[in-house]
């Protein structure tokens, strides 16, 4: 089989180009805006007092240290920031191969959000049910074994039906049949690989149902790149997509806690800015 045989097979099952989605939020958005490493109370606090005074609507923050990570009460006043603000809070489930006492993380990334083993795979489940019964409603979930039995119980009735599942970047998504299997297996939320070119972005919206997600701004250890003028493309294709702002030049601070605060908090005022940089661009194409 040649190259073009196997284009040809591909497009035969649904793998072809993308072009200009159509496809919207609920509320008919193309694009909603996400602050990634809101690690707390705190940074979320300090997150959206940033958003009120430059204006910019925030409609998610991801947490990126883990539930295990957060007291219940910590838990509860995020969820109520959440409410009071309407934003979804996100949070990250369980162990994860970074952490782990295993070598192969230590020299790849491309492993670094797995579950080592059921007890991992149970660790992850006690993550996700603690979170759930706090009222937690969206979950990032960095391991493809445990998205799928997450999948499977939200089908089963054991998780409520409208839990978000939302694919992290530690799950590798570079193409469209990948991005279609994480559907398939439960996910709400596709986090796609930070460096896609503008027509694969576009190849996998074309089989895919559900919002996506995407680093504009890709912090250091994911790539690192700078994407702002790619946006308004993005957007056209991607849609519906939320515009996730990462930093260059930012240290690692996961797991967040107490001695990091003032560092998380600097940060996440920062992405805020970001953001406001990129709807400015996004602003100019919808007057030109």
């Amino acid at each position: 089989m040649n190259l073009r045989e196997a284009r040809a097979l591909l497009a035969d099952r649904g793998f072809g180009p993308g072009d200009t989605s159509a496809r919207t939020f609920p509320d008919g958005s193309p694009y909603k805006v996400e602050i990634p490493s809101c690690e707390g109370p705190r940074v979320m606090t300090a997150v959206l007092e940033e958003a009120k005074s430059r204006g910019i609507t925030i409609d998610r923050v991801s947490q990126g240290s883990g539930v295990m990570m957060l007291t219940d009460g910590e838990i509860e006043e995020m969820l109520s920031l959440g409410a009071s603000s309407g934003v979804e809070v996100c949070l990250f489930l369980g162990p994860r191969g970074s952490w782990d006492i295993g070598g192969q993380a230590k020299v790849s990334a491309a492993v670094g959000g797995v579950a080592r083993g059921n007890d991992q795979v149970a660790a992850s489940l006690c993550d996700a049910f603690r979170a759930v019964e706090l009222g937690v409603r969206s979950l990032l979930v960095g391991d493809i074994g445990v998205l799928e039995i997450m999948g499977r119980l939200k089908v089963e009735g054991e998780l409520p039906a409208d839990l978000v599942l939302k694919t992290s970047v530690l799950m590798p998504l570079p193409n469209a049949p990948t991005a279609q299997l994480y559907e398939r297996l439960g996910a709400t939320s596709l986090n796609v690989s930070t460096d896609l070119p503008v027509p694969v972005l576009a190849e996998i919206r074309s089989v895919t149902t559900v919002p996506i997600d995407m680093y504009i701004e890709v912090p250091d250890d994911q790539g690192g790149h700078v994407r702002f003028y790619d946006v308004p493309e993005i957007v056209r294709v991607a849609a519906p997509v939320y515009l996730k702002m990462g930093l260059r030049n930012a240290p690692n601070i996961y797991p967040v806690g107490a001695h990091l605060a003032g560092t998380a908090e600097a940060l996440g005022r920062e992405r805020v800015r970001r953001a406001e940089l990129i709807l400015r661009l996004l602003a100019e194409q919808d007057e030109a």
